[in-house]
């Protein structure tokens, strides 16, 4: 049974975390942490996450205080919160899963160069279907992708920090890796003012509003025809199992940065 610690249990991916983690034959619940100062901590997990009933666990806001009992961390907390929960893990030799996103390249490489001591597996999506949906457009991409106009649409609710989406972010490098060029070459962010698109770019447009979860299309426009590959979350639900799912693949494996790819065996 693999042992987890949630960082953020009160956020909305944090509580389906604990929700889903709860409901697992797999999994126990360790303990959840909780940014300093929060009004819930030191109540029963169970509590803080509103899932109906407690789980024997604590909310904490001391990540050092209860890591040792865990196998597995999962974060789907803040970039700031991240960096420390990092820095904690390759401490205590824990395995980390973390989801949060909008890091800069330098903080990527922070997770990158953890995996020479944890197991480290970042994923900016977790859902089954987007990853599925990324198989795709690196085909599609590999075979007819110099030949078309790409671009990509992303949706998701008026409080997320970051734009483009971490997960948008992923399938043009994706994209890009397929047609053998560099995502910060050739990626275009919005359009404005009277001018033809820029050929061979990659066009990125982000919408913010209400409480959208989370939509991401990728439009291949050709002349006379145009293909779209399109993924609709309906909640975070599938991110959350999805979260579950590595923190069990993870536990026990050796220091390496791990992909939700190896999860799903893509």
């Amino acid at each position: 049974m693999t042992k987890v610690i949630v960082i953020g249990p009160r956020g909305k991916m944090g509580r389906l975390i604990t929700q889903i983690a709860a409901s697992r034959d797999d999994m126990q619940l360790i303990a959840g942490v909780a940014p300093k100062g929060r009004d819930y901590i030191g109540n029963d997990l169970g509590s803080a996450a509103m899932i109906g009933r407690e789980l024997g666990a604590p909310v904490t806001d001391s990540l050092e205080s209860v890591i040792d009992s865990c196998d597995v961390i999962i974060d789907f907390s803040t970039k700031e919160m991240a960096m420390d929960v990092l820095d904690l893990a390759i401490a205590h030799k824990k395995a980390l899963v973390c989801g949060t996103t909008g890091f800069s390249p330098d903080e990527m490489q922070r997770f990158q160069k953890a995996s020479a001591h944890i197991p480290m597996l970042y994923a900016a999506n977790t859902s089954k279907l987007v990853n599925i949906m990324n198989k795709l457009l690196e085909m599609v991409a590999s075979k007819v992708g110099n030949d078309l106009d790409i671009e990509i649409l992303e949706m998701h609710d008026q409080w997320k920090k970051d734009a483009p989406s971490g997960t948008s972010r992923e399938m043009g490098e994706i994209i890009a890796h397929a047609l053998k060029k560099d995502l910060s070459d050739i990626a275009v962010y919005g359009r404005q003012g009277a001018s033809s698109r820029i050929p061979d770019t990659i066009g990125y447009h982000s919408l913010r509003a209400g409480n959208i979860p989370s939509s991401h299309t990728v439009f291949f426009g050709g002349m006379g025809e145009r293909l779209e590959i399109t993924h609709h979350s309906y909640n975070w639900e599938c991110f959350a199992r999805g979260a579950c799912d590595c923190a069990v693949y993870l536990d026990g494996k050796k220091p390496g940065f791990y992909t939700i790819k190896n999860v799903l065996n893509l």
